[in-house]
């Protein structure tokens, strides 16, 4: 939580230009909430700046395919914005997580949260991943991102939850700036 405030207080400005790009490009909202899993199964709703049109909740149905259903992600995702293709790249649409981990929702290393329809993709891995808060940055996020292959993220979770050590905790901390920078699996 000390270093989340410490981080806000610092990014300040660079939160309220990048919000007032998001709302500039169309009108809508800056932030985007999305009900993801906590600590103990319990729900939360997930900060982001918007990267993505205003109806792209709705138009999701639309567009599930084989890839979606492999990875939860598309690689070219017609709903993503000009301006959102650049927090995505930066990385910079996660940065009101920081919001969340001063919450105590999140912390800065754990699993990638997940939202409830991931939630049968961990099985009984699931208790792992809801034994811990989950992390603006993490094991998988790390090594390679949207490369990892689902099942391979889930273990990266899972490792992560069972050898949380400070060791560990710094490592990531410290490989997340040149997994940011390389911007190796964004998109």
């Amino acid at each position: 939580m000390v270093l989340s405030s410490c981080a806000l207080v610092i990014l300040l400005p660079l939160l309220v230009l990048t919000a007032m790009a998001v709302r500039a490009q169309d009108g809508g909202p800056a932030l985007f909430r999305q009900q993801r899993i906590g600590r103990g199964g319990q729900v939360f709703d997930c900060l982001k700046f918007r990267s993505m049109t205003i109806d792209a909740e709705a138009s999701l149905p639309d567009l599930v395919d084989a890839e979606w259903n492999a990875a939860r992600k598309f690689r070219r995702d017609a709903r993503v914005t000009h301006f959102g293709r650049v927090l995505r790249l930066s990385s910079l649409d996660e940065l009101p997580q920081l919001l969340n981990v001063l919450r105590g929702e999140m912390s800065l290393v754990g699993p990638r949260p997940i939202v409830m329809d991931e939630a049968t993709l961990y099985g009984r891995r699931l208790a792992d991943y809801c034994a811990v808060r989950p992390g603006l940055t993490g094991l998988w996020q790390v090594s390679g991102r949207n490369d990892v292959p689902y099942p391979r993220r889930v273990a990266m979770d899972v490792w992560l939850v069972r050898n949380r050590t400070v060791r560990v905790y710094l490592t990531i901390l410290a490989r997340t700036i040149p997994a940011v920078l390389s911007r190796k699996g964004v998109y």
